[in-house]
């Protein structure tokens, strides 16, 4: 399975199945993890722009515009597109949540990204994120609408 980084900088990275690296780990002894790193760093994340090349790629895959993301979400589109570089890096989880939803973001795709930004996944313990997985699983996109979903049941808004 194969998926693009960014048709603009033409680079492309394969996408090996976290659980086939984590057997390859299970199987490597500590002296040959340098060899492990070198034969599988296509498929490592990058951790400066992992959530970039991520993001924007699942955006191109749903024709999804950066400039709708930012209406939706309701923040500026220098400030967006900074948070989405990690040009500027903010601690606000919700606010990746947000422009998760607004790029109508699978569960499995909000929990990657956030992860990528180096936040937790959504967790089926928690109330607020309990809400929020109900709703991407039922196709809700809309902010406003989930955060009236959250309202309802005394939880706190996205902010």
């Amino acid at each position: 399975m194969y998926w693009k980084v960014s048709a603009r900088k033409g680079k492309t990275m394969n996408n090996r199945p976290t659980e086939e690296l984590d057997k390859l780990l299970s199987e490597t002894q500590p002296n040959r993890i340098g060899e492990y790193i070198s034969d599988n760093n296509k498929y490592l994340a990058d951790n400066d722009k992992g959530f970039y090349y991520y993001y924007r790629n699942v955006l191109d895959e749903k024709h999804i515009m950066l400039k709708d993301v930012y209406t939706q979400t309701g923040i500026s589109e220098s400030y967006g597109s900074k948070i989405i570089s990690m040009e500027k890096h903010t601690r606000n989880r919700d606010l990746i949540i947000r422009l998760c939803i607004a790029g109508h973001f699978s569960l499995e795709e909000v929990n990657r990204a956030l992860k990528l930004y180096g936040f937790n996944p959504l967790y089926s313990k928690t109330p607020k994120d309990a809400c929020v997985i109900v709703a991407l699983n039922n196709h809700i996109y809309d902010i406003d609408r989930i955060n009236g979903l959250l309202q309802e049941n005394g939880l706190e808004e996205l902010k």
